[in-house]
């Protein structure tokens, strides 16, 4: 079976990495429920964290702190979700999710049953603070090395 990140990484649509080195990128998740859902995303097909070395686990978990910073910041979520799963895609990533008490699953995770309907208008209010959250994770990624 095909890595669905590998053929994402291979032909990426307009506006879905934010940031990217020559080891990893940022991608725009394009969820509705979600604004600001971020994964960060290996870009050689790897399976496991331990496959990486240290300094490029040390390189990732950066990658993935600055993002929640950024997020943290420009978007005050309640909390933040970060995850690292695989086990349909298995190809090092994480996703990193702001959540709030109002969002549709919480406080359950975003897999389980939806807890409520999101307010549009909160959403919307949500979807307009994308762009400076991008260029807040671009700022902080830039020191990153």
């Amino acid at each position: 079976m095909a890595c669905d990140l590998c053929k994402l990484l291979e032909a990426p649509a307009e506006g879905v990495i934010i940031w990217g080195d020559a080891l990893l990128v940022v991608i725009h998740v394009d969820e509705a429920e979600y604004p600001g859902y971020t994964r960060v995303v290996w870009r050689e097909h790897v399976r496991e964290m331990s496959d990486l070395t240290a300094a490029q686990r040390q390189h990732v978990m950066a990658v993935v702190w600055a993002v929640e910073e950024a997020q943290r910041a420009v978007l005050a979520p309640h909390k933040i979700n970060l995850a690292s799963f695989g086990n349909m895609t298995p190809h090092v990533h994480w996703h990193v999710i702001p959540r709030y008490t109002d969002d549709a699953h919480f406080p359950q995770p975003t897999w389980a049953p939806v807890q409520r309907a999101g307010d549009p208008a909160v959403l919307a209010a949500r979807r307009a603070l994308l762009p400076a959250l991008h260029e807040a994770m671009i700022e902080r990624l830039q020191g990153i090395a």
